[in-house]
């Protein structure tokens, strides 16, 4: 076979072109690659996690409980941060970058017309299978009905709290919305649900009922729990309890011991993902700062109940969003909660960035606040460093969309590693 990348670079490059905001809601592309590798059913057991908030943090649970429990497991996420090979893990690892070229030169026998996800979910897919996992825990993109991790077959999916968001793709209304997502459920493999608003869950139990897919409901754990991750804020106990019900059913079909606690709690712990309520300890180059991706307003409750709980008080927040997102509902239960502090809004190094002026401007305009545009990231962490040191005790909040903290991540790498944080949650 002749190579068609030959560094991890020009990997890269091919992504970029095909779009990372590319979308085209059909599952004909990536069903006929499956196929042509014959992993249409792989030769692991596999976990989909669907939802609007919390798949990521509910899908690394449960891998971690996987891991904890000697399970060899993948784990398929999005979006990344500084580097693709962070939404491809096997036991909590990126797959190093040389074997991407090996698995993306295979692929490419197949590959024609794939979109960006769709490309990734196949080459983590194939990756999976050369590591020998045993178990891969897989993160929907966008919906359920044609999100490319629906193309392979699933013994058990994962519904985290339905919410709206992409209604330009999915629909205008949480039922419709949620009907999308549900229309995952595809064969009698078990459901695990936490809990949904009522038209969310209707969509589940209807989609569940069409299958003979047994459904089961996932309890929240309590404040109290030994099992306690170290993932901060409440929303976190509701992942958690997510993740460990799924375990339970999962860990049969993985000839494992469902209700080891020890192993529960070590898999519950170790779990981390960078920018979900994330504290890091100031330096020279900014200041003390709160990182969290709340990119919608049931994200931005989680936030505010978090903050309220934690007793945390920002000296002022640096908000930032993408102009598809209900981001005026998030900026201004963002701003009522928080009072009269500063708000920075930087521009985003993306074309799908709500502009940084207008954002401003609406938050001025309707609430009587003190926000601020400003060029970019940098400048927005200078000027909150200044206003910091009237308040020095309170950190510093970004939030407002993923990509914000994305570009924190690109200029402070290290800090998206959990091994080099010196602390990593609130």
């Amino acid at each position: 076979m002749k190579a068609v990348f030959n560094s991890f670079q020009e990997v890269q490059e091919y992504l970029a072109g095909l779009g990372l905001f590319h979308v085209d809601l059909s599952l004909g592309r990536v069903r006929r690659a499956l196929a042509a590798f014959k992993i249409t059913r792989p030769p692991f057991v596999t976990v989909q996690v669907l939802g609007t908030n919390g798949k990521g943090s509910t899908a690394s649970f449960l891998a971690s409980l996987c891991t904890a429990h000697g399970c060899r497991t993948g784990l398929y996420t999005s979006p990344h941060f500084v580097s693709p090979t962070e939404r491809i893990r096997v036991d909590g690892c990126p797959v190093p970058e040389d074997r991407w070229v090996s698995a993306a030169n295979k692929l490419m026998q197949a590959a024609a017309g794939l979109t960006y996800f769709e490309w990734l979910t196949v080459l983590a897919l194939l990756l999976f299978i050369e590591d020998g996992v045993e178990a891969a825990i897989l993160e929907a993109g966008i919906g359920g009905r044609y999100d490319a991790t629906t193309g392979v077959d699933a013994d058990l999916l994962c519904f985290t709290p339905i919410a709206v968001d992409h209604r330009e793709l999915l629909g205008a209304s949480l039922r419709q919305i949620a009907g999308d997502k549900a229309a995952a459920v595809r064969s009698a493999a078990p459901v695990v649900s936490a809990q949904q608003f009522p038209d969310a869950a209707r969509c589940i139990s209807e989609a569940a009922r069409a299958r003979n897919a047994p459904l089961y409901a996932a309890e929240a754990l309590s404040e109290t729990s030994p099992l306690k991750p170290d993932m901060a804020g409440p929303h976190q106990l509701v992942n958690a309890g997510l993740a460990l019900a799924a375990w339970r059913h999962l860990a049969p079909m993985l000839k494992r011991e469902a209700d080891n606690t020890a192993s529960q709690a070590v898999g519950l712990k170790s779990a981390f993902l960078p920018g979900r309520l994330q504290r890091v300890t100031g330096t020279r180059e900014y200041p003390d700062l709160l990182l969290d991706g709340a990119h919608n307003p049931h994200g931005m409750r989680a936030l505010l109940n978090a903050l309220h709980q934690a007793d945390i008080h920002p000296a002022c927040a640096v908000f930032s969003c993408l102009a598809d997102k209900d981001w005026r509902t998030s900026a201004l239960m963002l701003k009522r909660c928080l009072g009269n502090i500063p708000f920075f809004v930087p521009t985003l190094q993306n074309p799908r960035a709500a502009s940084a002026q207008h954002v401003a401007q609406v938050c001025n305009t309707l609430l009587s606040s003190t926000t601020l545009a400003v060029h970019n990231l940098a400048a927005a962490l200078h000027a909150a460093e200044a206003v910091r040191g009237v308040s020095a005790e309170c950190p510093v909040l970004l939030t407002g969309s993923l990509y914000l903290l994305a570009e924190f991540f690109t200029l402070y790498p290290a800090l998206a590693v959990p091994a080099l944080l010196p602390e990593n949650s609130v």
